[in-house]
């Protein structure tokens, strides 16, 4: 703009000078006067052209501008979306979101000890040894295909009584495009009973309790499975062939043990305040190992992998457990129970019976909630309020919690003295924040159990417990 200014003035000065100076040659003067005016009005022109030109340009770096920042906000179509999910647990995706892998891990540190009498010499074992134990240690991967597929791979590095290698824990691919239903396969924890379907990232104790491992040991827990699963807001229900563990080497693939188990549970109370849950479920064990099975639990505190009671290798030839449920929450009060009975046909022998139960019930001190999982047919864990922040002054949230088991795998008719055991724990559990959490423990027990010949091999104990969670 400036230079425009300098030309025209100079030009100005120019004409000046021609018209004060000209004199005799005035009329030639004129003639260049004209030429001089009409090389202003070209120059006044072109000067209005560049203006436009550069009012144009402004206008379109404003646009390319606007684009690029609408371009920037936007993902591109072939461009991954990498988020957190509700858990902190990272997820890759695709734009169209069908499409996702995300990263899972569970740590559960446990420490403990015990205080364990035997009542005789003769019972086994004399001794039960605490320490700190890595009870699960796992890591692994999760996702979808086209929103329909999904699958998941864990390996677990910890275990009962500090169990060390790698295994593979969880490995399966399900189908839910068949809405409501899904249709698993692979190695999973079965759903079978409420005690199993609630993770163990958000059981109420450290450990689940003994009638329902013994139950789940003859066909449940986690291990090889197809089913199908199908649930409403305040239904569910599930039903699996299962088969021995994956992965354990030949031993596994020659080991016989196939079964059926079934769950229901009805809801008729569901709002934002209380629940009521009720619900049963069986178990059908049709083909048993060859070599037999020996029904046996520990301490429902799994530092000492040492069982405390069990019936010793039994020659099955088939078993059958049923069970009962029920469970509920009112505010912030949650209990739950069930009840097993087992019965069981060996290949030489009568047949046998044997049953379980537990009841438990806990209270959150700072108000928060368990909620029902639909998908799942049971509770979830506690997400607190005001997750602990030394520096805003939260606190994370506080559980108390009671319960009593009992299993009986005695039956004197048949000649079968597996003992019976009984355990009362309380609980106090701190949840940090939706990740971590610590448990204590503390359980009173005793083993009541004798030789067929009358002998005395029970004991009694008690054991103290921690666990230190972290999960995602």
């Amino acid at each position: 703009m400036r230079l425009h200014r300098a030309i025209l003035s100079s030009l100005a000065v120019t004409a000046a000078a021609t018209i004060l100076f000209g004199g005799p040659a005035a009329a030639q003067e004129d003639k260049r006067l004209d030429a001089l005016q009409a090389q202003i009005a070209k120059l006044q022109k072109e000067l209005a052209a560049l203006r436009g030109d550069v009012s144009k340009s402004k206008e379109e770096i404003r646009k390319a501008n606007e684009r690029a920042a609408i371009a920037k906000a936007a993902p591109q179509p072939d461009q991954p979306i990498v988020k957190m999910s509700s858990s902190n647990r990272p997820e890759i995706c695709s734009a169209d979101g069908r499409n996702c892998i995300a990263l899972t891990s569970r740590l559960h540190l446990d420490v403990g000890g015990y205080d364990y009498r035997p009542n005789t010499a003769a019972t086994a074992p004399q001794n039960l040894i605490g320490g700190p134990i890595a009870r699960r240690a796992q890591l692994g991967v999760i996702g979808k295909f086209l929103d329909d597929w999904e699958y998941s791979l864990v390996l677990e590095a910890g275990g009962s009584g500090g169990s060390t290698g790698v295994i593979l824990d969880t490995g399966y691919l399900a189908y839910n495009g068949f809405k409501p239903f899904k249709i698993w396969g692979g190695q999973f924890g079965v759903p079978y009973t409420l005690d199993e379907s609630t993770s163990s990232n958000n059981i109420t104790f450290m450990e689940r309790a003994a009638p329902q491992q013994v139950a789940v040991s003859l066909g449940g827990g986690t291990r090889s499975a197809f089913g199908v699963t199908t649930n409403d807001k305040q239904w569910w229900a599930g039903a699996f062939l299962t088969g021995p563990v994956i992965g354990n080497g030949a031993t596994a693939l020659a080991t016989r043990q196939a079964a059926v188990t079934g769950r229901v549970v009805f809801l008729p109370v569901l709002t934002d305040n209380a629940s009521l849950l009720i619900g049963g479920s069986a178990q059908y064990l049709f083909d048993a190992p060859q070599g037999g099975l020996n029904l046996r639990d520990r301490i429902e505190l799994r530092i000492d992998g040492a069982r405390v009671l069990g019936t010793g290798t039994l020659p099955i030839e088939k078993a059958t457990v049923l069970s009962a449920e029920v469970a509920g929450t009112l505010g912030s009060f949650h209990f739950q129970g069930e009840y097993f009975d087992f019965d069981v046909e060996r290949t030489i022998g009568s047949d046998l019976g044997f049953s379980g139960g537990y009841i438990q019930a806990g209270y959150i001190l700072t108000g928060e909630k368990r909620s029902y999982s639909s998908s799942s047919g049971a509770y979830g864990g506690v997400t607190p309020k005001n997750p602990f922040d030394w520096k805003k002054g939260g606190w994370g949230a506080w559980e108390i919690a009671a319960r009593y088991s009992m299993i009986d795998l005695d039956d004197p008719a048949g000649g079968v003295f597996g003992g019976r055991q009984e355990n009362i724990t309380a609980g106090l559990n701190w949840y940090v924040n939706r990740n971590i959490r610590f448990l204590f423990n503390y359980i009173h027990g005793k083993v009541e159990k004798q030789t067929g010949g009358g002998v005395d091999i029970g004991a009694k104990y008690d054991a103290v417990g921690m666990r230190t969670q972290v999960a995602f």
